[in-house]
């Protein structure tokens, strides 16, 4: 592709594409410094989901099994009455915190400081009791997982965006502003040659005149 046509072939315009060329490989370089971060970071928060994951299926299998015992022994009107009823003992608290410039939410579990039990024990059964701890326990590592999860794919995003503009700098922009230096070079040195030629021949029709 020629600029030949777009380009003013000056020293001034020479200095402005130099300039730009390097603050372009300038951003380059931090862009695949920022590149290499986001992937380490991701590499790890898979590896933790993973492990994350793999804690919570065994807990929540039992889970699933007591709440299923309750209902069975003590039918679905009672049960959904008192999940409907029973106030919550659990609170989830959501903080922002930044990987490289990518802001991703942090999940904190805290307990409520209840003394006295959410609901009666005339109207529920151990079915309920063990499935009411087993949450509790479990919830933490559930949110913790759904943290990760929500951190990989942030990051992600964060990471495609970043090798999309990698892209353009390598293969568009910067090219295109060493192609431009190449052509402003090179039809400076031109002119040159041309005005050393005509000083040549203006010398030499001086020096015939003698």
């Amino acid at each position: 592709m020629s600029f030949g046509q777009n380009v003013a072939a000056t020293k001034i315009e020479l200095l402005k594409y130099k300039k730009s060329s390097q603050v372009a490989t300038m951003v380059q370089k931090i862009l695949d410094d920022k590149r290499k971060v986001l992937l380490k970071n991701i590499e790890e928060m898979i590896e933790e989901a993973s492990k994350a994951r793999g804690g919570i299926w065994d807990p929540l299998q039992d889970i699933y099994k007591s709440v299923n015992e309750a209902y069975l022994a003590l039918g679905t009107n009672t049960v959904d009455s008192v999940a409907e009823s029973t106030p919550p003992v659990m609170q989830v608290d959501v903080h922002v915190r930044r990987v490289v410039d990518v802001k991703i939410p942090a999940l904190t579990v805290t307990e409520k400081d209840t003394k006295l039990m959410p609901y009666g024990f005339a109207d529920t059964n151990s079915s309920i009791d063990r499935a009411a701890k087993q949450i509790k326990e479990l919830l933490p590592k559930i949110c913790k997982a759904a943290e990760y999860e929500n951190s990989i794919f942030s990051l992600a995003k964060a990471l495609e965006k970043t090798q999309k503009l990698l892209n353009a700098l390598e293969n568009v922009i910067i090219p295109q502003y060493q192609q431009k230096i190449r052509f402003i070079l090179a039809t400076l040195e031109e002119r040159e040659r041309e005005e050393f030629a005509k000083l040549k021949k203006v010398k030499a029709k001086m020096v015939s005149r003698k």
